[in-house]
């Protein structure tokens, strides 16, 4: 085969073509300007400008998680542009999201001189990546990002770091041509022995007070349909892991909602109750459980299916462990339970179960508008006007905080692949960001990113990306004017003696409309509707900065606190 000579920038990008990379997010930077030179000539691939490698990284991040693609961050500069990287590759890590970033580095002959922005890259990564590597020269860059790619996707999925030296971009060498990926990626997911599928459908047959929680096993693979069919074999109740709630339709009869100390009453109580739990793709992590047997019945046994072997029966014991792929160890139970012959005994516990969902669905209304005759906006009201307003087929992001914490198993999801949070992770600063990333990959169904106005005031500045590159979001804006869940704490714990507590911030709507953007203020429930309606219309950039009673405060991680409660 006929190799072709290539600068290493020009390889760079060959190897991002030849993984079918649409888009790559990026801050410029003359380390790599030989790879920033020949993205001016690939036609085939968007560069989206940004102003801060962090928001570009939660972007690369929003963008890969909502197309199952890679998202591709490119720091132009060694060193601080590299540093800048670091927070969101946590973030992705946490989210087992395939983010493929990219740094320039120092120049080989200055490695090791305390040279111009030197610093560790290989070693700054390795904790926040799944694989960190230097690329030692020129003919090396395709194999290396290759492999970088496959690992990224490997299961489970995760992002990984790639630093090139700005020599070894500048430099030609000759290269092979380019494997296509879909020839070495993708391995066949694991099937679950048979003894354990049977040994497990009739546990669950067998189980009178079954429930069946998923987790990103089975929304990353939007495998909705056969977690359904499973349950209504069992005639069990669902419930979702923190963060994972669009994994299920919403309206499904057996959907009960996202469980746990952040979940609602309902579900947690179904898995604080149930006889028998089938953990399906879901770690049993510390949002689900807070790792207490508060929050799972200590008594229940555990049937629990993830293709990470290492999560299986770590935090709580587990009578059956199976290392497989969750959709089709999802579709092996059903098969398995089809053919037996046991009665259903989880019947009665599937009709309580709907009787008390119907009732909280219609009591979380009816509270939200008894709180409209507040002075200020309450975020049950806020949330309860969202319902009503936003389509079925929106896309949420959401911030870290009490108000999108709370904001998280408040509205509805409709469809699976509708709601990407900072998850494990609780990075404040996230959704705006990780919206716009998400629209690229979802460019015709409506993106709306809730965030807290500290974590707004952190990103505001990619607003101007938005408006660059026409990427149409709506930013609702929860203003309370603090950062809530530490002025919670001091007020709840440490006697109100608050310090740093309180946030100052200019007009959002306003400073939007600055940026390009359009900007909208809502001082009242129905100023909040007429917001949305419009924005979702306003073809451009949407803010809209909501007043939201700064009392209005909660603290979630109370087990934090235990050390100060009050007797």
């Amino acid at each position: 085969m006929t190799k072709t000579k290539m600068t290493g920038g020009q390889a760079a990008v060959s190897v991002l073509q030849n993984e079918n990379v649409s888009h790559v997010f990026g801050l410029i930077g003359s380390a790599t300007m030989e790879m920033f030179d020949a993205l001016y000539d690939a036609d085939d691939i968007s560069f989206i400008g940004v102003h801060d490698e962090r928001t570009g990284t939660h972007m690369a991040d929003g963008f890969a998680r909502a197309s199952g693609q890679s998202g591709v961050i490119l720091a132009g500069q060694n060193g601080p542009g590299a540093t800048n990287l670091v927070t969101g590759l946590a973030q992705a890590k946490a989210a087992f999201s395939p983010v493929i970033s990219i740094a320039g580095a120092l120049s080989t002959a200055h490695q090791y001189k305390d040279g111009f922005q030197e610093v560790d890259q290989e070693a700054l990564f390795r904790p926040v990546t799944k694989q960190t590597w230097n690329v030692p020269s020129t003919s090396r860059i395709t194999d290396v990002m290759s492999d970088a790619f496959r690992v990224a996707h490997a299961p489970r999925k995760g992002p990984v770091q790639i630093n090139l030296a700005r020599d070894i971009l500048a430099a030609e060498a000759e290269f092979e041509p380019l494997t296509k990926p879909n020839q070495y990626r993708n391995p066949v997911p694991a099937a679950p022995s048979g003894a354990a599928i049977e040994q497990a459908a009739q546990m669950l047959l067998g189980a009178e007070r079954p429930v069946i929680i998923v987790g990103g096993g089975i929304k990353n693979e939007r495998a909705q349909d056969v977690a359904f069919a499973l349950a209504e074999a069992i005639n069990c109740p669902l419930v979702s892991s923190p963060g994972h709630g669009d994994a299920l339709a919403f309206g499904h009869p057996l959907n009960a909602g996202q469980m746990g100390p952040r979940g609602n009453e309902v579900a947690s109580r179904l898995v604080k109750e149930a006889d028998i739990i089938l953990a399906l793709g879901t770690r049993l992590g510390f949002n689900a459980t807070f790792f207490s047997y508060d929050n799972i019945n200590k008594d229940a046994e555990i049937i629990h299916i993830e293709q990470e072997p290492t999560a299986i029966g770590r935090y709580f014991p587990v009578t059956i462990g199976m290392i497989a792929d969750a959709p089709i160890a999802a579709i092996c139970l059903t098969e398995a339970i089809s053919k037996l012959q046991n009665k259903k005994l989880a019947d009665a516990w599937t009709s309580q179960y709907q009787s008390e969902r119907q009732a909280y669905l219609s009591l979380r209304d009816e509270k939200a508008r008894a709180l409209e005759a507040e002075e200020f906006i309450q975020p049950a009201s806020l949330y309860h006007r969202l319902r009503q307003a936003l389509p079925e087929d929106c896309v949420y992001t959401m911030d870290a905080g009490t108000l999108c914490l709370q904001a998280t198993d408040n509205l509805n999801y409709h469809q699976p692949g509708s709601l990407y949070t900072p998850l494990d992770f609780g990075l404040v600063g996230f959704s705006f960001a990780c919206g716009l990333g998400a629209k690229l990959a979802n460019p015709e169904r409506p993106v709306i990113s809730l965030m807290g106005d500290g974590g707004f005031g952190m990103t505001v500045s990619e607003l101007s990306t938005a408006v660059d590159h026409n990427i149409n979001t709506v930013t609702i804006v929860m203003n309370n004017k603090c950062w809530g869940a530490e002025k919670a704490y001091q007020r709840d714990f440490f006697g109100e003696r608050y310090i740093g507590a309180d946030v100052s911030s200019p007009p959002f709507d306003k400073l939007a409309e600055l940026y390009g953007a359009k900007g909208y203020k809502a001082e009242t429930l129905d100023d909040v509707t007429q917001a949305v309606e419009v924005a979702l219309k306003c073809d451009k950039p949407a803010v809209i900065d909501v007043s939201v009673d700064p009392s209005a405060l909660y603290s979630f991680r109370r087990d934090s606190f235990t050390h100060r409660a009050k007797s």
